[in-house]
């Protein structure tokens, strides 16, 4: 005979908040709702909930075992020690798990510990040899690494794209992203590259999936950069024909503000602002910096 508890179990307590969170905001806009201050209590895709659960799942198991906490009224006063058990791992891990509990708490991240800063020094993702490369063939891959290298979409967009995709705009080809993109922003890719493969592919697969199954060794996010920095070049201006359009208030000196100046480890690499924001929002993005730091390295 099981026993009668007072209170469910922290995973289950984990999930009862989480869960709700995905059905309110899955398949809903980020971008509207960032606009409206309205995404505290909402979760847009299946990859954030599952991260979001692992991390706090984690977190409740570290109060249980450390403390005997059977609540997370009774967790929620060890966040900050927690974390900083966490700080042996990468950045991006210690500020994932951080802003899955803040959400788990409907609260600000800013009210735990101050956790280390990110610094595009310390990404690793896609930018080293991996152990799965050696598992992979580029060749018999070809297809999947130029079209990818032609779109520039995530391996979750790419799961889910249709020949109907493709849509032609002053008789260029484009892909119109509109299923599992980042915070459920629409968006037109222009194709460049491998055009011909992209538009045959797209047209054979007609309504139906593009890809039947995605290489599960396909360094997706390497193929993205490749196609940001592809497009970047055949946008970009030569810096020194960039116009001095701009006055300095305090010096009086003229400067260009259409032109993005690196700082830390890149200190002192310009690139074309004007280009740079095409490219961001070619991949879904809209800030200039996400290009700076993790696609034109």
């Amino acid at each position: 005979m099981s026993r009668n508890r007072k209170n469910p179990s922290l995973v289950k307590q984990v999930c009862d908040i989480l869960d709700p969170m995905f059905d309110k905001g899955y398949c809903q806009s980020k971008f509207k709702d960032k606009k409206n201050h309205d995404t505290k209590d909402k979760i847009y895709s299946y990859e954030t909930r599952t991260d979001y659960k692992k991390a706090c799942i984690r977190f409740v198991k570290f109060c249980k075992k450390e403390y005997g906490c059977r609540t997370l009224k009774q967790c929620r006063k060890y966040v900050n020690e927690y974390l900083e058990s966490r700080f042996h791992l990468s950045v991006s891990t210690i500020a994932l798990d951080k802003c899955a509990i803040a959400k788990l708490y409907q609260c600000s991240s800013a009210e735990f510990i101050k956790t280390p800063p990110r610094r595009r020094s310390d990404i690793k993702r896609s930018r080293l040899p991996a152990v799965r490369d050696a598992h992979f063939s580029e060749k018999n891959n070809a297809d999947y690494i130029n079209f990818c290298r032609s779109v520039g979409g995530r391996v979750s967009e790419m799961i889910v794209l249709r020949g109907s995709d493709l849509e032609f705009i002053n008789g260029k080809p484009y892909i119109y992203f509109t299923r599992n993109t980042k915070g459920g922003r629409k968006r037109y890719t222009p194709v460049i590259n491998h055009v011909d493969l992209v538009v045959s592919m797209m047209k054979k697969a007609g309504d139906g999936k593009v890809f039947k199954k995605i290489p599960s060794n396909a360094d997706t996010h390497s193929y993205r950069a490749d196609y940001a920095k592809s497009l970047y070049n055949m946008l970009a201006r030569p810096i020194n024909q960039i116009p001095y359009d701009r006055v300095n208030k305090g010096t009086g000196r003229k400067y260009q503000s259409e032109v993005y100046v690196c700082r830390g480890d890149k200190r002192g690499i310009k690139y074309d602002r004007r280009a740079m924001l095409q490219v961001s929002r070619a991949l879904g993005h809209n800030r200039v910096s996400v290009i700076a730091s993790n696609y034109l390295y």
